[in-house]
């Protein structure tokens, strides 16, 4: 036995050492990787737009044939097998020759079919959790904001409406709203060549996927997606001005109408490159303009056509449950981030800002709400607190990725006061039944933030210049537009199906009338 021990290491030494001396001095690469593709072992040299693979610990090493391993010189040295370290920086500097910076390329014009390795999984990352924290903000944010402040008998007819919004916003933008509002066309409407997504592609084997220009550092398919939950919101926003009193049905086609007429063409005015208003320099970083001041307007607008509820002005309303206005309010405020710093779409130095800015506003504005409130009536209500918070992020939506620290506290104390004035004496001096206060907080807030963006926006920080006539005209154009198309909307409903719940019906209230439930 002890023979046979001496035999087998023996063996193995003489193995060993003839491997080492063909891994040492390889005639050739042996492999290589190309994106999207599985390993292909190669005899041909490497090209520049080839990863090499990774030899590592523990996996099976390609052995060179023999016959091709020239043998040593006497005395010569024997050479050192090539580590996982070897490898690695042989990999990382062949990466480095594939994958040349986009800002080597020229800028993209519209949606591209480009090499997967081009995207940035740190944009990407980030860019998927800003886009669930935006759906965050509607459900349920939005739903709880809206359904905390209205009575008892309406709790399921208020909260579905925010999740109704989700699903037929999303049916729409994938169908249509998408190729209006992203894809280069006239400067007042997209293209319609992507409508149902047509032409975004994602080749895994070939390693190819397609970019929107915009955003080329990240999978089209994560900005479609991030900017469907703006096409959610917006109208989810709206149904605040006429809660507790519009017919479901009526509701449904609003929300329907109003997504593609509306929010699609001034999401392609603002945003699109091709658009006018962003043509001709109108600065929106995260939707002031294309989400406040569009929903605050039309909100008025819906208020105004649909009529104040019964006993308004007469019999108190107050909300039945300000714990859910409460944490609906902190859920709008957490995912309000995913909403400014992830209008960067990127995971780079201007989120970062955008996010303190938004901090701060939404900081100040709470206070200068509560300030006001408290001088005014002699006690700070909660509901005032939570409504100038929501103010201050309203605010500094526009101009979050424009403006620096002292701009954020200029912004978020006008928009406080500005939104109180909005949601009380403005209200009170017209008379009009804004259920929820879109119009005071939302209209008001995105008209403040918007101007105030022409004064306080930093070039330095957002690469643009700003004009506070810009500005102004960007919002004059969006109130007379949005204004408009709502009252066509609404009024073609009317003579389709009625907008109004009948006198009975409200006073029983939406949930029982219009869906058989209740809160018991």
């Amino acid at each position: 036995m002890r023979y046979l021990a001496i035999s087998i290491l023996s063996i193995h030494l003489l193995f060993g050492f003839w491997t080492s001396n063909a891994i040492a001095q390889p005639a050739e690469p042996q492999a290589s990787l190309q994106s999207g593709s599985p390993m292909v072992k190669t005899t041909e040299p490497v090209s520049a737009d080839e990863v090499p693979a990774l030899t590592m610990p523990g996996e099976p090493i390609a052995l060179a044939n023999a016959a091709e391993v020239p043998t040593s010189a006497p005395g010569a040295a024997v050479p050192i097998p090539p580590t996982t370290a070897d490898f690695m920086a042989t990999s990382m500097s062949r990466s480095e020759e594939a994958a040349p910076p986009m800002t080597s390329s020229a800028p993209l014009t519209e949606p591209t079919l480009v090499n997967a390795l081009q995207i940035s999984s740190g944009d990407t990352a980030w860019m998927l959790t800003a886009t669930a924290l935006v759906l965050l903000m509607t459900i349920p944010g939005l739903a709880l904001f809206y359904t905390g402040m209205v009575r008892k008998k309406n709790m399921l007819g208020t909260i579905v409406h925010s999740f109704v919004s989700v699903c037929i916003a999303t049916v729409l933008w994938v169908m249509i709203g998408y190729s209006i509002a992203f894809t280069p066309g006239s400067p007042y409407l997209g293209g319609f060549d992507r409508m149902m997504l047509e032409g975004m592609s994602f080749l895994k084997e070939a390693g190819q996927l397609t970019v929107h220009h915009l955003a080329p550092s990240i999978p089209e398919s994560v900005f479609v997606m991030f900017q469907m939950t703006f096409a959610i919101i917006t109208p989810a926003l709206i149904t605040g001005a006429f809660a507790e009193r519009m017919k479901y049905s009526a509701l449904l086609l609003f929300i329907a109408f109003w997504s593609v007429l509306v929010y699609a063409p001034v999401a392609h005015w603002v945003w699109e490159p091709t658009g006018f208003l962003a043509a001709m320099g109108v600065l929106d970083f995260a939707g002031g303009t294309v989400v406040h001041i569009n929903a605050g307007v039309s909100g008025l607008v819906a208020a105004l056509i649909i009529g104040p509820r019964l006993g308004f002005g007469k019999e108190p309303m107050p909300p039945h449950n300000l714990v859910l206005t409460v944490a609906g309010a902190s859920l709008l405020w957490v995912g309000w981030f995913g909403f400014n710093a992830g209008s960067a779409v990127a995971a780079d130095g201007r989120a970062g800002m955008a996010m303190l800015t938004t901090q701060i506003a939404s900081a100040v504005a709470a206070l200068s709400w509560m300030c006001a409130e408290w001088v005014r009536r002699d006690k700070p209500s909660v509901l005032g607190l939570v409504s100038g918070a929501v103010g201050g992020l309203v605010a500094i939506t526009p101009a979050s990725g424009f403006v620096g620290v002292s701009g954020a506290v200029a912004i978020g104390l006008a928009a406080g006061i500005a939104c109180y004035w909005g949601a009380t004496s403005l209200k009170a001096m017209f008379g009009y039944d804004d259920s929820l206060d879109v119009f005071g907080v939302h209209a008001i807030g995105g008209i403040v933030g918007a101007l105030l963006t022409g004064v306080f926006a930093v070039k330095n920080i957002g690469g643009m210049d700003a004009s506070l006539a810009k500005q102004a005209f960007g919002v004059v154009v969006t109130v007379l537009y949005s204004g408009v198309m709502t009252a066509l909307i609404l009024g073609m409903i009317n003579a389709l199906i009625g907008l109004r719940m009948t006198p009975e019906q409200e006073r029983e209230g939406l949930d029982l009338e219009l869906h058989g439930e209740h809160v018991i």
